[in-house]
């Protein structure tokens, strides 16, 4: 095979990986050897090593002890629907979240009060080291994590309110919207930001990744007259979702 100017390994990479997407090599499928590799494409065993890294990195392949390195079973897209303002009118949690009225699913949550970090200070417009509430999401579809989100709200302005825990008390799990309306605060404005990276092992494990997979982060901030009055990172596994945004035109 003749090269052009791009690196020999990701030429074969890129052909196996061709390969997978097209069916040829489907899952559970057995990837050629070293050996074969080094044959077909005519290139070095570095070179065959290399290409198969490629292919590990990127979660197409999966090793396994003893036996070899095979195609992965690659889930199938699904759609977490977002929108500005979380829907009203007694939503769950993941309902909120997700914007969708089809959405079903289970979370599990956990508040507490610490430091706002310095990346986290400038999100809400508050100083490092002042006192947030920090609560931490785990959501489920169908028993399997599918998203996980760490909202900061400041406590000069929520604690010692009703709505100082988001998941407890009389306006527990309503949404920041409504739980702000409740102490005279309203949101007229959010932001959000999409980003990619790879996960943090800690996600991973809760997501049910495999180390070097990728996730996408979605920054929120809600605003009341030009003030941050929460802030939540959303991260979900790039593999398995898409993010799809239902925007009003006004």
């Amino acid at each position: 095979m003749t090269f052009g100017e791009q690196p020999a390994y990701l030429r074969v990479a890129g052909d196996l990986r061709k390969k997978i997407t097209d069916g040829l090599l489907p899952p559970h499928t057995r990837l050629p050897s070293q050996a074969r590799i080094r044959q077909e494409y005519g290139v070095s065993d570095t070179v065959a090593l290399e290409a198969r890294k490629v292919l590990m990195a990127e979660g197409l392949v999966e090793g396994r002890s003893g036996s070899g390195t095979y195609v992965r079973e690659r889930p199938v897209p699904r759609r977490i629907a977002r929108s500005g303002y979380r829907p009203a009118g007694g939503a769950t949690p993941f309902r909120q979240e997700q914007a969708d009225g089809e959405a079903r699913g289970t979370w599990e949550s956990h508040s507490e009060q610490v430091e706002a970090s310095g990346a986290v200070a400038e999100r809400l417009g508050i100083k490092p080291g002042d006192r947030v509430m920090c609560t931490r999401y785990v959501f489920r579809e169908a028993g399997e994590a599918m998203m996980l989100s760490t909202s900061w709200e400041p406590l000069d302005l929520t604690g010692r309110t009703p709505v100082m825990l988001p998941e407890e008390g009389p306006l527990g799990g309503m949404g920041v919207v409504e739980r702000m309306a409740a102490i005279d605060v309203v949101v007229d404005n959010v932001t959000e930001e999409v980003g990619a990276r790879p996960g943090l092992a800690e996600e991973l494990l809760a997501l049910g990744g495999v180390p070097g997979h990728v996730v996408l982060v979605v920054q929120r901030t809600f605003y009341a007259s030009g003030r941050a009055v929460e802030t939540a990172d959303v991260v979900v596994p790039a593999d398995r979702y898409r993010v799809a945004y239902h925007l009003p035109v006004k």
